[in-house]
């Protein structure tokens, strides 16, 4: 089975050495960055873990039982999300930030098969740790190409499709917009302190999302940069230099982990961390959201949050919160 390792230095040396010897691996690295799974890829089929990038698998694809997966979700108190909501909002009104993500944990019942979950959700990127949690993320941390090119995919701004006029809807809603702003610059930052020549290519696009409740919309952005000479021997360094992913922290960042540090009501854990893939040459890495995991008593959890600005309105905040509750099954 997989072994957890505990530390950033030990994770980050780890990562370091494997990519020096260019030697193909998967890394998990939680929230916190204090402990994490660091694995050479020919050691996956053995571990327990199952993890999808694009088309590709890694690990043994798992069995799963009978059951159809079920979310019965029961929402937090609006009392209790609004007690989180006006710590956060109070910070934003004394300029200790200007986007804070926040989020929480929503009990969805015993009726979910996590196996069933990562062989059939639709996302880009998957990963289960049987017993423990899956993600089904649709959003990219960085990607690293063979010639040393980073490219990053900041994920800010979601949207019923089904409303009339969803997308214009979506890009032209002055919270998003500054919302989406906020995460693009700090990640242009947080890139300029790995790379050169950082720049924005692609800025609030649109891309679809298909879920077993219909269609959401999500606006992204295109952020890349030109690493130094010898980055794999770095692999390590430069991406806990990026941690942790600015979109589901907020800006500035050291400040903003702090609030929600202050604010939510339970540890994050492995939701909002990273994982990725090294192999041939480059990198891919995504953020652990849309994030399903089981407590000791074998209830079932689902994480979820949203960007809180200074236009927010608690309310719309705490139904945002709980319509990204949802699983990628048609």
């Amino acid at each position: 089975m997989a072994e957890e390792i505990a530390g950033t230095d030990n994770l980050r040396a780890l990562m370091n050495e494997l990519g020096k010897k260019c030697e193909p691996f998967l890394f998990l690295i939680d929230y916190r960055m204090e402990k994490g799974v660091v694995l050479p890829l020919a050691d996956m089929p053995g571990s327990g873990l199952a993890c999808c990038i694009g088309e590709k698998s890694y690990g043994s694809l798992p069995e799963y039982g009978a059951i159809r997966t079920e979310i019965n979700i029961e929402p937090v108190a609006m009392a209790e999300y609004a007690a989180a909501f006006g710590n956060v909002a109070d910070k934003i009104r004394r300029g200790d930030s200007y986007l804070v993500n926040l989020t929480f944990r929503t009990p969805i019942g015993r009726h979910v098969d996590m196996a069933h979950v990562f062989r059939h959700a639709s996302a880009p990127y998957r990963f289960l740790w049987p017993d423990r949690f899956v993600f089904f993320s649709p959003e990219s941390f960085v990607r690293i190409d063979a010639g040393g090119t980073i490219r990053s995919y900041p994920m800010k701004g979601t949207a019923d499709a089904s409303l009339p006029d969803a997308e214009n809807r979506l890009l032209s809603d002055y919270k998003e917009r500054c919302e989406h702003n906020t995460i693009v610059d700090l990640i242009r930052n947080d890139l300029s302190a790995v790379a050169d020549n950082v720049r924005v290519g692609r800025f609030r696009y649109i891309e679809k999302i298909r879920t077993h409740r219909g269609e959401l919309l999500q606006s992204s952005s295109e952020v890349s940069g030109r690493l130094p000479h010898g980055w794999r021997n770095r692999l390590g360094d430069i991406i806990f230099a990026l941690l942790p992913a600015g979109s589901i922290s907020g800006a500035p960042k050291r400040r903003t982990v702090e609030i929600i540090e202050e604010s939510e009501t339970a540890p994050r854990g492995y939701y909002t961390g990273v994982m990725g893939v090294y192999e041939n040459g480059g990198l891919e890495s995504c953020v652990a959201i849309r994030f399903i995991e089981k407590d000791a008593s074998g209830e079932y959890y689902y994480r979820s949050g949203g960007g809180i600005t200074s236009c927010s309105i608690m309310e719309n905040e705490y139904e945002e919160m709980l319509g990204k509750i949802y699983v990628p099954i048609v």
